[in-house]
């Protein structure tokens, strides 16, 4: 099973997918956790990607490319099936990808602007471990603590509101004509999210009815 879970930032990606993948026992590839890997560890393309991300920007094709191949080669459980998180989000990303590795089905999230707005600028990433919370749906025990190794939360540069709208705009842009290019190659099962509040639980259910429903598991 590979296939491909799309949406705007804030949508939940990488919530769904992480556990997605404990259900369907295949791994996730997040580009995005891969750049802020490289960007906490401060290497070349940490520093290189941090300019991007920090004025909401895409980065460009040739980086994320290069950085998924590396990716799927170096992990063989990979083989199983995987979920792609943050992966094509223009056509030339798209392209590589079939290149690189067949893909079974996209899982477009819709999720109205409102709703990523209130989630993502709440949301607080813990210094040292990387936990998250959310200060109205999910908050730490402790004011600005984290639960689990009482690191030190903070707000990532691109979770502020301003800079959430412009990701979303380039979003609109840029991302948004996969649906199309996407729409004659593989099954596209929606789900949509019309509130911040809803369980993770009750959202990864309805993909995965969807996938039943498509006959692409059991």
């Amino acid at each position: 099973m590979r296939f491909i879970i799309f949406g705007p930032p804030g949508a939940g990606k990488g919530t769904y997918a992480s556990r997605l993948a404990r259900e369907l026992k295949i791994v996730v590839i997040s580009t995005g956790d891969i750049f802020r890997d490289e960007v906490k560890r401060n290497t070349d393309l940490g520093r290189k990607v941090a300019e991007f991300l920090n004025r909401g920007e895409l980065v460009p094709d040739e980086i994320v490319i290069d950085v998924l191949v590396k990716k799927i080669q170096g992990m063989p459980n990979s083989k199983h099936g995987f979920i792609l998180d943050g992966y094509p989000r223009t056509i030339e990303q798209a392209k590589a990808l079939e290149k690189i590795a067949k893909s079974d089905a996209i899982v477009r999230l819709i999720v109205p602007e409102w709703v990523i707005v209130e989630r993502l600028s709440n949301r607080r990433v813990c210094k040292k471990c990387g936990a998250i919370y959310n200060l109205k749906y999910l908050k730490p025990k402790k004011p600005s603590i984290c639960d689990k190794c009482e690191g030190e939360l903070f707000q990532r540069e691109d979770d502020k509101p301003e800079v959430i709208r412009e990701r979303l705009k380039v979003y609109e842009a840029q991302t948004r004509p996969l649906i199309e290019y996407y729409k004659d190659k593989l099954p596209i099962l929606t789900i949509e999210c019309n509130s911040p509040d809803i369980p993770p639980e009750v959202i990864v259910e309805k993909i995965l009815q969807e996938l039943r429903k498509a006959n692409l598991i059991d």
